[in-house]
């Protein structure tokens, strides 16, 4: 079996092909659109497939989606009472797409620890597994995956956004919308992210990684160092990107030279020089 090329070799995200395998008992129809927008960054999703009893009234929200991203259904019926068929279904058909397929990657979403052995079969076959999931995904999973991207840190359907805040009329008086609370990734932002051990630790050793003789390293080389050794995605945070990551940790020094090219130390390293030499 040819073995995949991965998206930081710099082959063209067009020429990338995902299989995006949904498990539509734990992921909401409204963030389908979320997840095809982010997976085009690494390649094009040919594959599209989610699973589930389709007879369920609770995934009758997902009947209008299906067709217009066109999203496969694979119906798999409980056979018994109290165990997920759903699972093995996703993931017989994850295996048979690995040896039948030419793919580049896989996306599973999904926020179920049980398809843990599933990523990590992939990923040993040199395959990249992009994760989606909620907040509630224990760790097994989301550090097996190549990246994983929390469902809530992927917004909303545009037509699930919030209108303007303004007034709307109702009879003769005028009545403005309160506005919704803070999603849960924008929450988060607001506490201190240098509290955070474990994001702390792999920024720590990402820099260290990269760093150069002067103790400093550039900022695009820590960032990658990072996604090297973890799943770790800076909107899990409610930060955009790296070196807001960075910044919001108030762990480390940035500096930006004249080529516009930022640079990051550690504040902890005292051998590191003043400023990048």
């Amino acid at each position: 079996m040819q073995k995949p090329a991965s998206i930081s070799s710099g082959v063209s995200p067009a020429g990338r092909h995902i299989a995006l395998l949904i498990d539509a008992d734990n992921v909401s129809h409204s963030k389908i659109a979320g997840i095809l927008s982010e997976l085009s960054k690494y390649g094009t999703p040919n594959i599209r497939r989610a699973y589930g009893d389709w007879a369920s009234k609770q995934l009758s929200g997902w009947t209008g989606k299906l067709h217009q991203y066109a999203v496969r259904p694979i119906q798999q019926f409980s056979y018994s009472s109290g165990k997920n068929a759903t699972d093995i279904s996703l993931v017989i058909d994850a295996m048979e797409l690995l040896y039948t397929q030419r793919l580049d990657a896989f996306a599973i979403a999904s926020s179920d620890a049980d398809f843990t052995p599933l990523v990590m079969h992939l990923r040993a076959a040199g395959h990249e597994v992009y994760g989606f999931g909620e907040r509630k995904t224990p760790k097994p999973f989301r550090a097996a995956c190549t990246t994983f991207l929390y469902l809530d840190a992927l917004g909303a359907e545009v037509s699930d956004v919030d209108e303007p805040l303004a007034k709307v009329a109702v009879g003769k008086k005028s009545v403005t919308p309160a506005p919704k609370p803070k999603p849960a990734a924008a929450a988060k932002a607001d506490l201190s992210l240098a509290q955070d051990t474990e994001l702390a630790g792999i920024l720590r050793l990402a820099v260290q990684a990269a760093a150069r003789d002067d103790g400093w390293a550039l900022m695009a080389t820590a960032g990658s160092a990072a996604k090297r050794q973890s799943s770790i995605d800076p909107r899990n945070y409610g930060v955009k990107n790296f070196p807001a990551l960075f910044e919001a940790t108030d762990l480390f020094d940035i500096f930006k030279g004249a080529d516009g090219q930022a640079l990051v130390a550690d504040k902890d390293n005292l051998d590191r020089a003043p400023k990048p030499v």
